[in-house]
């Protein structure tokens, strides 16, 4: 007499550890994440960070304020407008100061800019990670033109120091102008190339549709923020929560998802992007003439004892710079709060239970920088 076969709840296999990175093309960084396996469903994921780590907050507090944003370059380094302007706002906000109207409109221009440019590099490296390789080709491609207005603007193209505390570096001229609005008429027709190319192809669909879902109360727990909390239908946008710059001048959507998923993850980047260049256009049309520098900005900085918090809506979340003065010319304290850090830790209660086959679509779509992350 032979014994009933088990059933399927039953079955018991071995548990398999296995490493993704921290050297991996799909970690986009050094990044490792430790991946317990029973089959193919993963049962447990630890991510382990600080293979990039600088001490670059540590270092704030031995530079001069002015020297916080070179350091700053380097944290996101897809996004280092972004970068410049959250730690200028605080140090302006320590100091009293507020930047120009010109100056203003240029930062927003310069900051939308750079979104779409941070967005080009997920949509393009995304589709790599699904196994789509020519979108990157396209994406580069527009993300050169990009470069070349910054360089044109800073004379860098992807270290800037452009935002400087009080206003900008230097103005833009009307060729500038006119160069950005001749990409803008380019770019938009691309949005919709970019669509037809990959949003809607029935193998990067079946790949990100459904995966990685993220309610949108398991959002807000986490802390979740820019296009990872909006893919989940929370209309939280810092532009939007806490306008500056004059941010509430220029009309845009707030782009929201509905299903929380890698695919609702990916495509609000890709809306986002139309609406950057509605805001880049807007404040083109509306730039104002005038300085581009705050007067009576001293040449060594010595704000009065106190502190400081800024955040501005940068590319990857909610950037924000909590500065604290000691009346000295460095500032005594600087703490980050990274976006890609804490965009991060919800893969830890992400991952279980899905399939390890789409932990790359999944990582993917979080669009994490490790020079941020790390710090």
């Amino acid at each position: 007499m032979t014994s009933p076969a088990p059933t399927h709840s039953e079955l018991k296999t071995d548990q398999l550890f296995v490493n993704l990175g921290p050297q991996h093309p799909s970690t986009h960084g050094v990044l490792r994440v430790g991946l317990t396996l029973e089959g193919e469903v993963i049962v447990r994921a630890e991510p382990e960070v600080g293979y990039l780590h600088r001490g670059t907050e540590k270092l704030c507090e031995t530079r001069t304020y002015p020297q916080c944003i070179v350091l700053s370059d380097r944290w996101d380094y897809c996004s280092a407008m972004t970068n410049n302007l959250a730690v200028c706002l605080a140090s302006e906000r320590l100091l009293g100061v507020r930047a120009p109207e010109r100056a203003d409109a240029l930062r927003v221009v310069m900051c939308e800019l750079q979104r779409i440019a941070s967005h080009l590099i997920m949509f393009g490296t995304y589709g790599i990670d699904i196994g789509a390789f020519t979108p990157f080709l396209h994406a580069f491609r527009e993300r050169e033109m990009v470069l070349d207005l910054f360089e044109a603007a800073s004379g860098a193209r992807l270290t800037y120091n452009y935002i400087r505390i009080g206003g900008v570096m230097k103005d833009v001229g009307p060729d500038w102008v006119e160069r950005t609005r001749t990409f803008l008429e380019y770019f938009k027709p691309r949005l919709d190339e970019y669509d037809a190319l990959l949003s809607y192809n029935p193998i990067f669909v079946d790949r990100t549709r459904g995966v990685g879902v993220i309610p949108a109360a398991q959002a807000v727990d986490w802390g979740l923020s820019g296009p990872n909390l909006r893919a989940s239908g929370v209309a939280y946008d810092v532009r939007r929560f806490e306008p500056h710059c004059g941010y509430e001048k220029y009309p845009f959507e707030v782009v929201t998802g509905s299903n929380g998923d890698c695919w609702d993850r990916y495509h609000c980047r890709v809306r986002e992007m139309r609406e950057s260049a509605r805001i880049v256009a807007a404040a083109l049309d509306t730039l104002p003439a005038g300085e581009t520098m705050a007067k009576g900005v001293p040449k060594i900085l010595r704000p009065a004892a106190g502190e400081a918090y800024a955040h501005v809506e940068g590319a990857r979340g909610d950037l924000g710079i909590y500065m604290v003065s000691d009346g000295s010319t460095t500032p005594y304290r600087v703490h980050v709060r990274a976006p890609s850090f804490i965009n991060l830790a919800i893969i830890q209660d992400l991952f279980v239970g899905q399939r390890v086959a789409d932990v790359i679509a999944m990582l993917g779509s979080f669009d994490i920088v490790l020079g941020e992350v790390d710090r």
